[in-house]
């Protein structure tokens, strides 16, 4: 007969696991912030209107993944954690739709006034 072997967590080992899941999840995070902010300080300016309008389409899907998030979890941390990402990714799209309708005006042309 096969013999089948259970293992019971304690709740030290649970909490070793968490803590390796946030250690981890705290160096992709770290590690992004480091490499978004090299990449993004190397951008010309002329390139940062395009880059903007693809940093708003990306926003606008964190947005809808804290959305399935906060709606889709019976966790209330999970819940706090996904109203955090919603307010924050809606700034985001927010300010950057600002920022580039206002660059977008500068490379219009002016109108001058008929006298």
């Amino acid at each position: 007969m096969p013999s089948c072997k259970i293992s019971i967590l304690t709740t030290h080992d649970a909490h070793l696991i968490i803590m390796e899941d946030l250690i981890f999840n705290l160096f992709i995070f770290v590690l992004a912030a480091f490499i978004g902010f090299e990449l993004i300080s190397k951008v010309p300016p002329t390139l940062h209107t395009p880059l903007m309008s693809g940093a708003n389409a990306i926003s606008g899907i964190t947005l809808i993944g804290a959305l399935i998030i906060a709606g889709g979890s019976e966790s209330v941390y999970s819940q706090w954690i996904g109203f955090t990402a919603i307010v924050f990714a809606t700034i985001n799209v927010v300010g950057g739709f600002m920022v580039t309708d206002r660059m977008l005006e500068m490379f219009k042309k002016k109108k001058e006034d008929e006298k």
